[in-house]
């Protein structure tokens, strides 16, 4: 090999050491800062950008999809980009100057309007953009008959509230005052529970966190539950059910569905909660005690009482 050669390869070796890697492809944020444009701008161009695209595939009808097909990857790399700068924005988009004019509910009855409007804390003229989604989420479901809720922004100007709603579950009576409460026994003070005379009355301390068992067990035996007018917890360990003709059901603490069950099968067989009994005590699992109920005195054992 000549001398030529020889140097020539040496100087190839140094050109291209062994072992180095290529470096990576630069990503959005590093192209966008290698163009002198800031974080904020950046994801500012990338939403217009993503905005345009929509607003042309709706406004072209039918043919927007040949549109929307050919931004599919314009769509990717931009989504990429706003990837990338939504950390350094700590959850929210900068402001596009749109302000909220409406505030749609999507989910919620009537009477649970009010209070999730309120819970949800925004008002109009809020910028859109700037609306932290997760806040308003977690205080939509602190409202006690929401179960779950999505938040959503929908530019220009609209917030939309999806909830999942909790029914209505019974009126319950304590501490000389009647409020609603939902199916998972939280109360629902924002409603008058005047307009709700069909739900189920419940009494006592704590009887709102026992009674979706109780009231479930009651809606598995329909003819036990038409006759009820009234379910009082007792000693926050078992219920006495007071029925529409003044008669008490003594249930025990443990295994309510059994002793419901006896009830009904004593029921269809000699007709005892027609009876007009004051009291059946079904606290024995081993027997059913009744109490008849006192009978009113007549004129006539009046008059001999007082000779």
């Amino acid at each position: 090999m000549s001398t030529a050669a020889l140097e020539a390869g040496r100087a190839g070796s140094r050109a291209a050491p062994r072992g180095r890697r290529a470096a990576p492809p630069p990503t959005k944020l590093q192209a966008l800062s290698g163009l002198r444009v800031s974080t904020r701008a950046a994801a500012t161009l990338a939403l217009l950008a993503a905005s345009l695209v929509a607003v042309a595939g709706l406004a072209t009808g039918g043919r927007g999809g040949l549109a929307l097909a050919a931004g599919q990857q314009a769509g990717k790399t931009l989504a990429a980009a706003v990837g990338e700068v939504g950390p350094l924005l700590q959850g929210r988009l900068p402001d596009l100057g749109w302000r909220v004019a409406h505030i749609r509910l999507v989910g919620a009855t009537p009477a649970a309007e009010a209070e999730i409007r309120a819970a949800s804390g925004v008002s109009p003229g809020a910028p859109l953009s700037q609306i932290d989604l997760a806040a308003v989420r977690a205080r939509v479901e602190g409202v006690g008959w929401v179960a779950h809720a999505r938040v959503v922004r929908l530019a220009p100007d609209t917030l939309e509230i999806q909830v999942a709603q909790r029914p209505l579950m019974a009126v319950w009576q304590h501490a000389g005052r009647e409020v609603v409460v939902a199916a998972n026994g939280a109360p629902v003070p924002q409603v008058d529970p005047t307009q709700f005379g069909a739900l189920p009355l419940i009494v006592g301390e704590d009887a709102n966190s026992a009674a979706p068992v109780l009231l479930g067990e009651l809606a598995q035996r329909p003819a036990l539950a038409s006759r009820l007018a009234a379910a009082v917890r007792v000693d926050d360990r078992r219920w006495t059910l007071d029925l529409k003709d003044g008669t008490q059901v003594l249930l025990p603490a443990d295994d309510e569905g059994h002793a419901m069950d006896r009830l009904t099968a004593l029921d269809a067989h000699s007709g005892v909660l027609s009876l007009g009994l004051a009291r059946i005590d079904l606290r024995d699992p081993d027997m059913i005690l009744v109490r008849p109920r006192a009978a009113a005195p007549t004129a006539t054992s009046k008059a001999k009482g007082g000779a």
